[in-house]
């Protein structure tokens, strides 16, 4: 896809993971990356070296999403190295596993701020960057969101996280509308059961991966490479017709009756 070569990316939460797959992809297809990472440089070090091997360069911030100070100091940061942004992709999530019995409002609000809330911050400065002309360059991007399932169904110990995947869905549909005349694209992919390091936090990890295996007419998981691969697509020119939606990547899991 020569068409992203030398576009300069944002993958939040990318040290690992769904985050890194995609990551990667764009630096095999000469997007330039930054990697956010929160707590293991190590695994993020590792990565923007694998980005690096790929001919692009890789800008690695550490920053909270849900900080509203970290974000700017992010953006600060990539507007010196790169002075603008093409793509976002807003990867990182987090939220407590719990019955809601068990569930406080702390939890709850954990969940909203890291998963939800975070897309506006994150998103408003992006499309900032992405508006700038420069030479040679044209204004417009695309954000993409990483949903899951949980947003339109009931999973056993994700009320929390379920519920704010869905407002970040809802969200997602206000940013394509008032962001689409500037030549800003926004959409979601909701990714189906991925056996990541997020999956092991589940304790019934074992059960949804049977479960889904049994169900899943592709008669196999998804991978982080499934979404990545995704990912090029919505960032190319010939997706630029496709906005404010949330596109299903999970082997035709959810069609099942």
């Amino acid at each position: 896809m020569n068409e992203l070569s030398g576009k300069v990316a944002l993958v939040t939460g990318s040290s690992r993971g769904i985050g890194r797959a995609i990551a990667v992809a764009l630096a095999q297809n000469g997007v330039n990356v930054v990697i956010n990472y929160l707590r293991k440089k190590s695994e993020a070090e590792a990565t923007a070296e694998t980005i690096r091997g790929h001919g692009v360069s890789c800008l690695v911030v550490k920053a909270n999403v849900a900080e509203d100070d970290d974000v700017i100091e992010m953006f600060r940061q990539i507007e010196t190295r790169f002075g603008w942004l093409d793509i976002l992709v807003s990867n990182a999530a987090g939220g407590v596993l719990k019955p809601v019995s068990e569930l406080t409002t702390r939890h709850f609000n954990w969940a909203m701020e890291i998963n939800a809330r975070s897309l506006l911050p994150l998103s408003q400065h992006a499309a900032q960057l992405m508006q700038k002309i420069l030479p040679g360059r044209k204004s417009g991007g695309t954000i993409i969101a990483v949903s899951s399932l949980g947003a339109v169904r009931a999973i056993k110990n994700y009320a929390a996280v379920g519920a704010s995947k869905a407002a970040l869905e809802s969200l997602v549909r206000h940013l394509a509308v008032e962001w689409a005349p500037c030549g800003i694209n926004v959409n979601v992919i909701q990714a189906g059961a991925v056996d990541t390091e997020a999956l092991k936090k589940f304790p019934n990890r074992s059960e949804i991966l049977a479960a889904t295996l049994e169900r899943i007419p592709a008669r196999r998981l998804v991978t982080p490479e499934d979404v990545a691969d995704f990912v090029l697509l919505l960032c190319s020119p010939k997706a630029r017709m496709i906005q404010g939606q949330t596109i299903v990547v999970d082997g035709g899991y959810s069609i099942v009756a």
